[in-house]
């Protein structure tokens, strides 16, 4: 049995590594990616983070896990489909059909895109419809994107984007950006990005793949061409694996203070997963510090 297991090897899942490892704990961390990382693996630049000027979001997910396995962390690949508490233990079975046994659980499991939800979506995601611009940008280099949505993804994608396609068109549903302002005097700054204000994507055409969609804005309905869509509209969090446990949530989101104690002893929440204001890569790390902190402390009275 373990001391700890860790759900998620993103910036909060392998924070808590390194400080499990230090603390010298039995424990381990799951990982349904093989390269782990979380979702900053998937942002082209990250210039908020204490200590870099600006790297990759994949470097410094590398650095993260580089550190947490030197110092002794051992990441398996295993999917958990659900979590039991059973007699103050707790049992973690995984899609492989492993049940593992730990005194307590971290479970930083982050969070998903969020779909448009319109007609053409399903049917052409990985045909011209992508939820990772870094992923997928580069089949279409020097070609016509649009990338939907305001926030600080969305810009981040369509810097990176504009950098290799011919033209970027941002949609946004609102009349202004949620991104920082920075990134978006940056960005509007590109010869090859235009931006539509109050604009709706309602539907995605294509034959074998994207070649236009439909769009509606306070004139009407019209069309669009386009060679693929990068949808950046925010993301929901991974909570499935907590089906089975009587856990207090809000819109979705686990509820836990700074500490990261849910109202289920010993399981502890880190990352994206919890209901917080701001959710990035240095809240997820002080998250992962915590959960940590606090798992130490409901292990002194096992």
């Amino acid at each position: 049995m373990y001391d700890l297991v860790i759900i998620g090897a993103g910036s909060a899942g392998l924070t808590s590594a390194i400080y499990a490892s230090r603390a010298g704990l039995n424990f381990t961390v799951l990982e349904q990616d093989g390269f782990g990382g979380g979702q900053i693996t998937s942002a082209f630049e990250v210039e908020n983070y204490p200590g870099f000027h600006d790297i990759s979001g994949a470097d410094l997910a590398e650095r993260f896990k580089e550190q947490a396995v030197k110092l002794g962390a051992k990441i398996e690949l295993s999917i958990v489909e659900s979590i039991e508490k059973c007699d103050d233990k707790f049992i973690v079975h995984t899609h492989f059909g492993d049940i593992i046994k730990s005194k307590s659980v971290i479970v930083a499991t982050g969070a998903v895109p969020r779909k448009l939800n319109i007609q053409g979506e399903k049917e052409f995601t990985g045909r011209g419809i992508s939820y990772c611009a870094l992923c997928d940008g580069a089949f279409f280099a020097d070609r016509d994107v649009i990338v939907a949505g305001g926030g600080d993804t969305a810009v981040e994608d369509a810097m990176y984007l504009a950098s290799i396609c011919k033209s970027l068109t941002l949609m946004l549903r609102g009349t202004a950006f949620r991104a920082a302002k920075s990134r978006v005097d940056k960005l509007l700054a590109l010869p090859n990005v235009s931006v539509l204000y109050g604009t709706n994507i309602i539907k995605i055409n294509g034959d074998k793949i994207v070649n236009s969609v439909l769009i509606k804005d306070k004139n009407g309905e019209r069309s669009f061409d386009t060679n693929a869509v990068f949808i950046a509209v925010g993301t929901a969090p991974a909570t499935d694996c907590l089906l089975n446990l009587p856990i207090e949530v809000e819109n979705g989101y686990v509820v836990a203070n700074e500490d990261c104690k849910t109202n289920v002893g010993g399981l502890f929440v880190a990352g994206d997963i919890r209901k917080k204001p701001l959710r990035q890569v240095v809240t997820a790390v002080a998250d992962g510090a915590n959960a940590l902190y606090s798992a130490i402390e409901y292990l002194k009275d096992f």
